[in-house]
């Protein structure tokens, strides 16, 4: 499985930006994807993910962002609203695929900064 971010830029608080995630190989093994974000000096945390059309966010993402899917192009998305400063970060995202092991194996993407000024 690859993935490629984008849509990732300079904004200002309170602007939006949308941010996509194409996945190509295998992706009918996929069965979670997420979007992690990471700040200078932090760890990696995640923002949101989506599984069999089941969502879930980070407490700092509730309200403001929107995960979503598109399965006929394989690409995952993340609407992001009302942007703060303290969202910036270099955004990745990940994707869960199922082995013929039955193991899950996590694939990752080469990351999208996003940067908002106040």
């Amino acid at each position: 499985v690859q993935l490629v971010e984008s849509g990732g830029g300079l904004v200002q608080a309170g602007d939006s930006l949308r941010l996509s995630c194409a996945a190509s190989g295998s992706t009918a093994t996929i069965t979670i994807m997420e979007w992690y974000r990471q700040a200078p000096g932090n760890q990696r945390e995640l923002v949101a993910a989506t599984s069999s059309g089941t969502n879930h966010y980070a407490d700092s993402a509730k309200d403001r962002f929107t995960i979503s899917m598109d399965n006929a192009k394989n690409t995952m998305y993340l609407q992001m609203n009302s942007l703060k400063p303290e969202d910036t970060a270099v955004y990745y995202c990940s994707a869960g695929a199922l082995t013929t092991r039955g193991e899950i194996v996590t694939y990752w993407g080469q990351g999208t900064q996003v940067t908002v000024s106040s």
